[in-house]
């Protein structure tokens, strides 16, 4: 059984590079967005995930807004893919997983590199313009994955592309639980869990689903990046029955591109 859903993993893998080398190029962004949520729902449904969303935001809209999220789980881009496709921020290393490396380069996946000065003023610079170009920007403001019931500090730096591109922030919380409502232990990617390991593990779990609860926006103008980081923490931490004490952000350094500042551990 095990062999037969990795299988069906791979194949649909497969699709997705296919559709990123020869379709992409010629559809255009109303395509693209159909044919990632489609995908990103597909792969989900051979994991065995289902996804319940529970809109908290309805009379709203992120069309033009910042979105991030509390993140468990490299299924969680695939989760707001399937609802809302997104430019995501990830770490450069994904860029050298199999398949889903290159899969994430195609879609548009912008890569930073830890402790890199230079690249973090690019990452700024390139979020910014996505924004202003009417693209979904989406970064994991804890900056690696955290046990569920678990919210790391908020690294407060990425925020600032919202407060320049005049945008609010979309915060999702998320969780996956089993069919108990507790959260489902297989999903978790922490320590030295391997890509390969962690898909194993969701593949011969059962009855996991992925709640994605959308929060109300969090507006920008008058306000720090410390203060809303602060905010969407607590937003998010509250969303998924958190103290509040939890909830925090971390200390921040300038990462505009014109004041030189010091960017020393911006990229964690």
């Amino acid at each position: 059984m095990i062999v037969y859903r990795l299988l069906r993993v791979a194949l649909h893998l497969l699709v997705g590079l296919f559709t990123c080398a020869v379709v992409f190029p010629f559809a255009n962004a109303h395509s693209h967005e159909w044919r990632i949520r489609k995908w990103s729902g597909q792969l989900l449904t051979i994991c065995g995930v289902q996804v319940e969303i529970k809109d908290l935001a309805s009379a709203q809209t992120i069309s033009h807004a910042m979105v991030i999220a509390n993140h468990v789980s490299w299924l969680d881009i695939f989760v707001i893919n399937s609802m809302h496709p997104c430019r995501f921020v990830a770490k450069s290393d994904v860029r050298d997983w199999p398949l889903i490396g290159w899969l994430c380069h195609s879609v548009g996946t912008i890569f930073i590199a830890r402790g890199n000065r230079r690249d973090v003023r690019r990452i700024f610079e390139n979020m910014v313009a996505s924004i202003h170009a009417g693209e979904r920007v989406a970064f994991f403001p804890e900056g690696t994955t955290s046990r569920q019931g678990v919210l790391l500090p908020f690294h407060a730096n990425l925020f600032e592309a919202a407060i320049d591109a005049d945008v609010p922030i979309q915060p999702y919380a998320l969780r996956y639980v089993n069919a108990a409502g507790e959260h489902h232990d297989a999903i978790e990617f922490i320590g030295d869990m391997s890509f390969a390991q962690s898909i194993q593990r969701i593949l011969k779990a059962k009855n996991i689903t992925a709640q994605l609860l959308r929060l109300p926006l969090i507006e920008t103008k008058g306000t720090s990046r410390r203060g809303v980081a602060v905010a969407s923490s607590e937003a998010i931490g509250q969303a998924l029955g958190l103290p509040i004490s939890l909830c925090q952000a971390d200390d921040i350094v300038d990462i505009r591109p014109e004041t030189g500042h010091d960017l020393q551990g911006v990229a964690q």
